[in-house]
């Protein structure tokens, strides 16, 4: 392994790193193997599934590879297989599928579709222009509801079932932990990285009022091994304004970015005309989201109106 390298992920907020579940989860792992790495923000393009990535030498493993950046991380870039002996064992297996099933489902439910979403927008879209930071947060919320089946008029049914899954699986965890420091044979593993970034997101990044964060906080254990684990993994975490640049895109042979010095104050200066030609455009650009914004809530309209119709013009047979 080189000896720096980097991990780019969407931006820190919340107290965390990062606000991402999946980038939180390889920052975690990396953490656990004592990997030495650098900690990149990636603003641009904040709905493609490629973030996390782990720049090492001239290469890039990304999320959308493989099962995902840890997977990636094992087999891919050579870092320790903290999951070494436990593949196999059922007992790993079906926690792991517990984590990345009822759990994920129902925490990507209420960053997506409980309450108003706000959680979601900080951690993905607040960076963005806000009508194409909307605009991206309903395609999400709507590729949600697709997944589960959710209409309005199952709404109250799949919600229920989903925190359902979402409560048995934290009574298993649980159980499972017991008094341990880790979820399997007391040392860490991609369990671990998984739920402990799945458990600072729902203790801090949802309101007190989530229903989500409510059930994990009457498992005692579980909020124990969150807070330990957190100060232990967590306390040297870098904040926004320890890393200033931040990548703008990502490519099959990315370049390591050059971050770590702060920017000296420049005395101000008259504006050149580029600056003046870029802020105009700016401007069009602005304008251009906004008619994009008007655009798709049209088409959206006319869409639900077309399915009403549809609902409504059957023909009766039995006549």
């Amino acid at each position: 392994m080189a000896e720096f390298n980097t991990l780019v992920v969407r931006k820190p907020c919340f107290g965390l790193p990062t606000g991402c579940p999946e980038c939180l989860s390889a920052y975690i792992y990396l953490k656990f193997a004592k990997i030495p790495f650098h900690l990149d923000f990636h603003l641009n393009n904040p709905h493609t599934d490629q973030i996390p990535y782990f720049e090492f030498g001239d290469c890039v493993a990304y999320n959308n590879e493989r099962e995902g950046i840890v997977e990636c991380l094992k087999k891919d870039v050579g870092v320790v297989d903290l999951d070494s002996g436990f593949s196999t064992v059922p007992e790993w297996i079906s926690t792991k599928a517990i984590l990345t099933t009822w759990l994920a489902d129902a925490l990507a439910y209420e960053l997506w579709l409980g309450g108003e979403g706000s959680s979601a927008y900080s951690i993905y879209y607040s960076d963005l222009p806000w009508p194409l930071g909307k605009i991206l947060y309903w395609k999400k919320a709507h590729w949600v509801k697709l997944k589960h089946g959710i209409t309005n008029d199952n709404a109250e049914v799949k919600k229920e079932e989903i925190y359902e899954r979402a409560n048995s699986g934290y009574d298993a965890l649980s159980t499972y932990l017991g008094e341990q420091n880790y979820l399997h044979e007391n040392r860490p593993s991609s369990l671990d990285a998984i739920f402990l970034a799945h458990g600072l997101v729902v203790l801090q990044t949802l309101p007190e009022s989530s229903v989500l964060r409510i059930k994990l906080s009457e498992h005692a254990n579980l909020l124990r091994y969150v807070q330990q684990r957190q100060t232990e993994i967590l306390e040297a975490a870098p904040s926004p304004s320890s890393v200033p640049q931040f990548h703008a895109g990502s490519s099959s042979y990315a370049s390591r970015s050059q971050s770590g010095s702060k920017p000296k104050n420049k005395p101000k200066k008259e504006k050149t005309q580029e600056e003046k030609t870029f802020k105009r455009k700016a401007k069009y650009f602005v304008v251009a989201q906004l008619v994009a914004v008007v655009v798709f809530l049209t088409l959206m309209t006319t869409y639900d109106d077309a399915e009403l119709e549809l609902d409504d013009g059957g023909l009766d047979y039995d006549e």
